[in-house]
């Protein structure tokens, strides 16, 4: 298998338009379960594992790992993309990487003592982009 068609098998769509939808889906979907505290970190010029990341808390590891299995039931149904997991069983921390985006789903506690937030931001200052 080379580069290119793992890529493409993890949804490394290299389209702006399949980025965004992806993330519009995610976001969604997050909002609408009640996850809480939603940050996206555009990750153009940062990183070449994916063009967003998603960061959410969950109040408990049952939601933490209910919001991680709808989204990934969700992006499967929709895209056909087969999100990795990693973390579920868990429920403190739940990492999805789904080509285009990698979303992180915390506990809030869990969540405070990483602090991915603060590790991307840009040397300039740059803020994550709460929603």
């Amino acid at each position: 298998m080379t580069a290119d068609s793992a890529n493409t098998t993890l949804g490394k769509s290299g389209d702006k338009s399949e980025s965004d939808a992806m993330l519009a889906r995610i976001l969604k979907l997050l909002e609408e379960s009640k996850a809480e505290d939603i940050v996206t970190i555009p990750l153009h010029g940062k990183s070449e594992m994916a063009d967003n990341m998603v960061i959410a808390s969950g109040r408990s590891s049952r939601q933490v790992s209910a919001l991680s299995e709808q989204l990934y039931k969700l992006i499967k149904e929709e895209t056909g993309i087969i999100c990795r997991t990693e973390g579920k069983q868990s429920g403190d921390w739940v990492l999805l990487d789904c080509g285009d985006a990698v979303v992180h789903i915390f506990r809030p506690e869990v969540r405070d003592f990483y602090q991915l937030e603060k590790m991307w931001q840009t040397a300039g200052g740059d803020q994550p982009e709460e929603d």
